[in-house]
């Protein structure tokens, strides 16, 4: 079992930063070399994918909305993914969800785990 949670949202002005954490905790986490994801949801609006990062953190994959302005990175000794957005607009507003699966994948129903989410809101 894996236990996520998400950390770091807030209200920030387009144009302006965030970065989000999603800590991982579970015996089993390490030992299946999970790869985790960055999805989000918006108001009125289907779950979406934003990025994805191997175990390994040597493969990356990035939603064509969020490239060039997002970064997911992770560090394997704090069990934490981050997600580094900048040049943040107000369409990036949303609940954004870590998730973690076995392999690099984009879709939603590949990811086992999941956090209960952090509220990102861009003004204009």
């Amino acid at each position: 079992q894996v236990q996520l949670v998400e950390s770091g949202g807030g209200l920030v002005q387009a144009g302006g930063s965030l970065r989000l954490s999603c800590a991982a905790s579970g015996h089993t986490f390490s030992r299946y070399r999970y790869a985790m994801g960055w999805f989000r949801q918006a108001p009125g609006k289907e779950r979406e994918f934003v990025t994805a990062i191997s175990w390994t953190g040597s493969t990356t994959t990035y939603a064509d909305s969020v490239k060039g302005r997002f970064t997911i990175s992770r560090d394997n000794a704090k069990n934490t993914v981050y997600l580094q957005m900048n040049s943040l607009k107000p369409e990036d507003t949303a609940v954004y969800y870590c998730a973690a699966r076995q392999g690099l994948g984009i879709y939603e129903s590949g990811y086992d785990y999941w956090g209960q989410g952090t509220q990102v809101t861009v003004s204009s």
